[in-house]
């Protein structure tokens, strides 16, 4: 009897993590052994817990935030494109090797392509600079993005994410304050929101989304948001009231957990399955 493989996710918070119910759900179907825990770390206690779960043989993990850079150094590989990113949402032994990849670019462009959103040559806004915000100008531009403006209520966040990118992208990378969002937002097919703010334990949810220009938006335009916890966020509903297409985060999560899944074991994991665990 081979021992079940051995994956888990390390956050800080993670309880909220659906990870488990997503990965498990999978492998029962596919008759696998397979355990994946939730390992919640402070971020100066990670070093300590890589190492541990490296010594124990650990198969694969996913990594949340705060750990998605930080982990970068603990690891013996990062592939070009985590390292493009400059996050590492997934790690596999391959070989007694721990190699970082991201499957968050990925993750995300198919979450659109599958809610059958056009990316080629589209004109996008994304809110944010953050690991986020990173993974949605890389997978956005892989898929034929034609220009993308990042905004950030912290100017120099937005500017100093678009200048890490510029030689690593095929496509007009700009950067802008939020407070001038109304411009780039009239000028988008796609507005991606990126950030944390709009999370059901932010209180200050509402009124975010309601410092955002939304109104100038064409009416052709979609509005995705990252965030999967709610699934119908401020931004999104205030979207919705203009009848505006909107996409919800939990495409992201299944696609991309859907690849870290595969490369973790070499199975194709069923998508009906996984998403059925996410929605419960």
């Amino acid at each position: 009897m081979t021992d079940p493989i051995r994956l888990g996710i390390f956050g800080w918070p993670v309880a909220h993590s659906k990870s488990p119910a997503m990965h498990e759900a999978a492998a029962q179907a596919l008759g696998l052994e397979l355990r994946y825990e939730r390992f919640a770390v402070e971020p100066e206690d990670l070093p300590d817990a890589i190492r541990r779960q490296h010594a124990a043989g650990i198969d694969g993990y996913n990594l949340t935030v705060p750990h998605k850079e930080a982990v970068i150094p603990l690891l013996d590989e990062v592939s070009s494109g985590a390292r493009a990113i400059g996050a590492v949402n997934t790690v596999v032994r391959t070989g007694g090797r721990y190699v970082g990849h991201n499957t968050d670019a990925s993750g995300f462009v198919r979450s659109l392509e599958e809610a059958g959103l056009e990316l080629s040559r589209a004109r996008v806004a994304i809110v944010g600079a953050g690991g986020a915000a990173r993974a949605a100008v890389v997978g956005l531009a892989d898929a034929g993005a034609e220009a993308i403006v990042v905004l950030s209520r912290r100017p120099e966040q937005a500017e100093a994410l678009a200048a890490a990118l510029l030689e690593k992208v095929d496509c007009d990378l700009q950067s802008a304050p939020l407070a001038t969002a109304e411009d780039a937002f009239s000028k988008s097919d796609l507005l991606v929101q990126a950030t944390s703010a709009t999370l059901e334990s932010n209180p200050g949810a509402g009124e975010f989304a309601d410092s955002l220009p939304i109104d100038a938006l064409p009416a052709s335009a979609a509005v995705v948001d990252m965030v999967y916890k709610p699934l119908r966020t401020a931004v999104l509903a205030r979207a919705e009231e203009r009848g505006l297409r909107t996409v919800d985060g939990l495409g992201m999560l299944l696609h991309q957990g859907a690849l870290a899944f595969e490369m973790w074991t070499g199975v194709e994991p069923p998508i009906d399955v996984m998403r059925a665990a996410l929605e419960e």
